[in-house]
């Protein structure tokens, strides 16, 4: 048999770590900037067309590189932070790998200029698919400019499995937070489709967390300091009024890099217990030193994951620091089993002399008297002892009747019970069940309907909304008072490009700012005190574009709105509620499938029944 097995070209093997490395145009902005954060760059620019698929720029004002160090970090397994396999052990920098950008200039049209500081000339090189065209000296300014033009070029199914521009636009927009948000030290401006997203000068971590998040976020802060032999925590933990229903505003950073660790999510979760309403979600920003020998970030390509020497530890401060962040600010609530509340001096007494109490005593009362003597403004005599005895007259005539003969008990009567025997309780009188608060039972002549209430209450809402934005105007219900709601910019962007199809659903508003707008009405289905949550909700699915690219704004809109208005398992219904929801839904156009294609019914047929007793 002849040898099958053979060494893959360098151009393959680049695609093929290129997979791992760069998912979607937001690992390219990860990477880039990443390595100018370690080329210790003050200011890095990010200029990005069309989500990242036409152009990503990241400029940066950092040490730059030699024309022999520029060429050499085209090639794979090339870097400049560790010479030793022991280094791996005490990482402090971002991009280890040598990968990211072999990867990235296997996959698409590379040009970087750089120059070191103290050179008078820099270098040129262009690169396309792992294939250098030129490089050539030039005149450029000092620091790194890698530019990567079009995305996937030669890997046109990895360009097909992108999202919408929207979508990728969001994945870039996280990355960027997730450095910034780790660097306040470094100034950061971000450019998409050249209008201006962020400008974000160098200050103070507060500080920097309200740029990119939006003014309304310092009041929400906590800040949260500890600092042990293992690990050193600070940053700042969201107030619990202030949770929301999304997972957005949750960053943990270790030795200033992102990580995500469901392990301590939970103890940041545990710390916040009986201070959260249910579904709803704590927002973090968490900062953790620890000894580079003690974790191991060389478990993912993406270097997202970490592994702790001494996790269990670390989960116990980290609880217990956010803990105390809470009670130390008056958040959470305080036990003293000491103190009677009762015995609390109100605020309107605070500052007041006691007043001596007087009481008038009548001195010729005696209760043993026949009659009481009348007091000033009063005149009522004693009852004569026998008034009492009147109240059991004919009561021992009527105990010594047999038991049952005369006996009457009256019982509420419940219009949703069941009769399982009497003759008056019969099938014909209950057009509907409920049972377990989740699922209606409508008896019918072949045998039984089951209908699941939240997913057909989806499906009626789904193809109402639809119907209102794509045909005809919703109805519209106006606020007595308008409801300002704060967002951050790119959700205000969001729902500043969702305005037709809102206004065409109901809803009626203004965008006061880049971080704030004003409902002055709202759909008609609507409840006031829910709208927060629902705009919330919907914003995460269209910026995850949920359920997929391939629907359009208006169905995805129909979609995210009936999820979060569509009555909930649990909810109990009456008859007349039961009756005019099975009434609408098989009024729709496709009642047995609920808009995300989970059946909403099923038909139990009297043969089916009778299986069962077999």
């Amino acid at each position: 048999m002849a040898d099958i097995i053979q060494l893959l070209p360098d151009h393959v093997a680049n695609q093929i770590a290129a997979g791992e490395v760069v998912q979607r145009p937001a690992s390219v902005v990860k990477e880039l900037m990443e390595n100018a954060i370690d080329a210790d760059a003050s200011v890095i620019q990010l200029i990005v067309k069309d989500a990242g698929k036409s152009l990503i720029l990241v400029v940066d004002n950092g040490s730059g590189m030699s024309s022999t160090d520029a060429r050499l970090s085209l090639e794979r397994h090339a870097t400049s932070k560790i010479k030793t396999a022991s280094d791996l052990f005490n990482i402090n920098t971002k991009g280890f790998r040598g990968e990211a950008l072999a990867s990235i200039a296997a996959i698409a049209h590379l040009e970087m200029k750089s120059r070191l500081q103290h050179d008078p000339i820099g270098t040129i090189i262009r690169v396309e698919g792992s294939k250098v065209l030129s490089q050539e000296d030039a005149a450029v300014p000092s620091g790194t400019s890698i530019a990567v033009k079009n995305l996937f070029f030669n890997v046109p199914a990895r360009r097909n499995f992108l999202k919408s521009d929207q979508v990728e636009l969001r994945h870039i927009i996280d990355e960027f937070h997730r450095v910034a948000l780790a660097h306040p030290c470094v100034e950061f401006k971000f450019y998409h489709n050249d209008s201006e997203m962020f400008n974000l000068p160098v200050s103070k971590l507060r500080k920097r967390i309200v740029s990119v998040f939006g003014s309304k976020t310092n009041e929400k802060l906590v800040p949260v300091g500890e600092e042990t032999e293992v690990v050193r925590i600070g940053g700042f933990v969201g107030k619990p009024q202030f949770a929301r229903k999304t997972r957005g505003e949750q960053f943990f950073f270790v030795n200033d890099r992102f990580i995500k660790s469901p392990y301590l999510n939970h103890a940041v979760n545990s710390a916040f217990e009986g201070l959260l309403k249910e579904g709803a979600h704590a927002s973090y920003f968490l900062y953790l030193e620890v000894d580079p020998q003690g974790i191991d970030v060389n478990i993912h390509p993406t270097k997202t994951e970490i592994k702790f020497e001494d996790e269990h530890t670390i989960y116990a401060i980290l609880r217990a620091a956010v803990r105390h962040s809470l009670g130390q600010f008056s958040i959470a609530p305080v036990l003293d089993f000491e103190r009677d509340a009762s015995m609390d001096t109100p605020y309107s007494y605070k500052g007041k002399t006691a007043m001596r109490p007087e009481v008038d005593v009548d001195q010729s009362f005696n209760p043993f008297s026949k009659e009481i003597r009348s007091t000033p403004g009063q005149g009522f005599k004693k009852h004569k002892q026998a008034d009492w005895e009147s109240l059991y007259v004919g009561l021992e005539s009527k105990s010594n009747q047999p038991d049952g003969e005369s006996s009457h008990f009256e019982v509420e009567s419940d219009p949703d019970s069941v009769g399982m025997f009497g003759q008056e309780h019969t099938i014909a009188h209950f057009k509907t069940f409920q049972v377990q608060n989740k699922y209606i039972i409508k008896p019918i002549k072949s045998g039984l309907v089951i209908i699941n209430q939240h997913r057909a209450h989806q499906r009626i809402l789904y193809e109402s909304f639809l119907e209102e934005i794509t045909v005809n105007a919703g109805v519209s219900q106006q606020l007595m008072f308008p409801k300002q709601l704060h967002y951050s910019r790119p959700e205000t962007a969001v729902i500043r490009d969702l305005r037709p199809q809102l206004e065409q659903a109901g809803f009626v508003f203004e965008c006061l700012d880049d971080e704030a707008i004003e409902i002055n009405g709202i759909p008609s289905a609507m409840a006031e005190e829910k709208v927060s949550d629902i705009l919330d909700s919907l914003i995460r699915d269209v910026q995850q574009q949920v359920p997929g690219a391939s629907f359009s704004q208006s169905d995805l809109i129909a979609k995210s709105l009936a999820k979060s208005m569509a009555i909930k398992s649990g909810k109990h219904l009456g008859s007349e509620e039961r009756e005019f929801l099975i009434d609408k839904l098989f009024f729709c156009k496709e009642p047995d499938k609920s808009p995300f294609s989970k059946p909403v019914f099923v038909t139990l047929r009297a043969e089916d029944l009778e299986k069962f007793f077999i």
